[in-house]
């Protein structure tokens, strides 16, 4: 699938920039952004549910056509899964499941079993929880045997619990078919950890683009630090003190770069102050003043009580 120079305008306003890229079969990419930044839009775009007002999408060599060009908007080998899904009411699941089948029974089967709603066939539409009605909206699109699965905030209104299910339910259906997804989200968590690459947009634009752990780790601006986690804007001076490198300009860096010294006498590490600690489940984030005078955030496995004094150095 590719895109070449796509640009779209909702209404008055410019959606959506001049953007190019493509993407291999089976490959994930995940997109971010804040609210108002194109998300939604470069997905309806690729479905062919978004008209452009220049450039166009490519699958498999053929273009994509726009909603102006049909009676019926859409590509029947893309799949586009909105945050907005409906299933009818009053419906059997397995009765809504059927009209969209084109594979076989065997092979609907086991989509069904590995969307986790194969014990829900006989229930009606409105007996079902958020995270079940998701799951076979999503089993709905795939026995239409797409070859492309968009997914816009798939996991937005749904419950840690539900969500795990759901994240369970498409890193098995990653590895059982060769699908090219596309997944956005405002929770770097839902990203990271999922997609091949990631995809930064702002204001309609392509910010950065590349491997989770290179965007995570070296992003170009305080904009992608920001979406991805919590993060340090370091002064030369400060980067100096901790690394002995000169730099010209500040650096962006991770808690997880950071650690403490066992004493604050060793002279390894520069001495700081604890000014909060923060519980987040698997440590604490820890917000440090340098005496450089710059602030920092910093992963520790234990608590520390604001105001004591530390060293601090790089990992």
């Amino acid at each position: 699938m590719e895109i070449k120079e796509g640009a779209a305008r909702v209404g008055s306003v410019q959606a959506l920039h001049p953007i190019s890229f493509s993407l291999s079969q089976g490959f994930r990419l995940g997109i971010a952004g804040e609210t108002g930044s194109g998300k939604s839009t470069l997905l309806k775009a690729l479905a062919g549910l978004q008209n452009l007002s220049q450039g166009s999408v490519w699958w498999k060599g053929t273009r994509v056509e726009e909603p102006w060009e049909k009676l019926v908007p859409g590509h029947p080998s893309i799949a586009y899964l909105s945050q907005h899904f409906e299933l009818r009411n009053n419906y059997r699941v397995g009765e809504i499941l059927s009209y969209a089948e084109k594979i076989s029974e065997v092979a609907a089967a086991e989509i069904y079993r590995i969307c986790q709603v194969d014990h829900l066939l006989q229930r009606k539409t409105d007996q079902l929880s958020g995270g079940e009605r998701q799951r076979i909206a999503m089993a709905r699109l795939l026995v239409g045997a797409p070859t492309v699965f968009l997914l816009d905030e798939p996991f937005s209104n749904l419950d840690n619990l539900h969500k795990q299910t759901m994240k369970q339910v498409l890193k098995d259906l990653g590895e059982s078919r060769s699908i090219t997804w596309v997944l956005v989200s405002h929770d770097p968590a839902d990203l990271l950890s999922w997609a091949d690459e990631m995809l930064i947009l702002k204001d309609g634009r392509k910010v950065q683009q590349g491997p989770p752990m290179e965007i995570y780790n070296r992003p170009v601006d305080e904009y992608t630090a920001g979406l991805l986690g919590h993060y340090t804007v370091l002064s030369a001076a400060a980067w100096k003190n901790l690394s002995g490198q000169d730099r010209e300009q500040g650096i962006i860096v991770r808690p997880s770069a950071f650690e403490l010294e066992g004493s604050v006498n060793t002279g390894r590490g520069i001495k700081a102050l604890v000014e909060s600690s923060e519980f987040m489940g698997y440590g604490f984030l820890l917000t440090l003043r340098l005496i450089t005078g710059d602030q920092i955030k910093i992963l520790h496995h234990s608590l520390i009580e604001p105001g004591q004094e530390v060293a601090v150095r790089l990992r």
